[in-house]
């Protein structure tokens, strides 16, 4: 499934995503740096009604935001920084991707051996300066 947007209507992009991968629980985001994943993440977040601020996770590697209406949360996480299995253990990300909640990986390529076979995996890629094409594996 393609999807193709222009960066102003990234809400919709959001809307189409969180639709097409129903139940996901671990949806992994690749592209090139700048290509828009967290942007794209940070809509998601807000479409699914996470309360408090957004920020990028690069340096904390996971940040976790709780839901408004207080039934759980999302965790957001960027892999970019990580040299492996063991680092990826100690930061966390296994419990977080095993812990039920959804979560949003950034650069799963990094540590592919820690993401659940079940993990939809959805490619971001520039088209230009101002559009974006979304790509779920099927």
């Amino acid at each position: 499934m393609i999807f193709l947007y222009h960066l102003t209507a990234i809400d919709q992009a959001a809307d189409w995503l969180l639709s097409s991968v129903g139940s996901a629980r671990v949806i992994c985001f690749h592209g090139e740096m700048g290509a828009g994943k967290t942007t794209l993440i940070q809509s998601i977040c807000q479409r699914l009604g996470t309360k408090g601020s957004f920020s990028s996770p690069t340096f904390p590697i996971i940040n976790e935001y709780a839901l408004a209406d207080g039934t759980g949360h999302i965790y957001h996480m960027d892999l970019y920084r990580l040299n492996g299995l063991v680092e990826a253990e100690r930061a966390g990300v296994g419990d977080a991707l095993h812990s039920g909640a959804l979560c949003l990986v950034e650069w799963p390529e990094r540590v592919p051996d820690i993401i659940p076979e079940e993990g939809v995996q959805v490619h971001l890629q520039v088209i230009d300066t101002e559009k974006r094409s979304l790509r779920i594996d099927d």
